[in-house]
């Protein structure tokens, strides 16, 4: 295995966390965007309250997503596996 395909491997490595993990990190900004707003307008600053509604969006996201996530990483898996021999020599 000589370095490009090495760094091929890595790129589309990196590439396919980067995808999985750009929904709930969207979701995590918005909701931490949104908390924040009602927090200021209502002058209400518990944290408790903060957190368990950013909780409550990431286990809507991940609900919502990942049936998504795991046809992307069944994808992705299938894909190494069947270049297994590329890698291997």
């Amino acid at each position: 295995m000589n370095a490009t395909a090495v760094a091929e491997l890595l790129r589309h490595t990196l590439m396919a966390a980067f995808w999985l993990s750009l929904p709930l990190l969207a979701i995590g900004f918005v909701a931490g965007i949104a908390i924040s707003l009602i927090q200021i307008v209502t002058s209400f600053q518990d944290p408790a309250f903060g957190g368990v509604l950013r909780l409550g969006a990431f286990l809507a996201g991940l609900l919502i997503t990942l049936p998504w996530m795991i046809a992307r990483m069944v994808d992705f898996t299938t894909l190494l596996l069947r270049d297994l021999g590329r890698y291997v020599g």
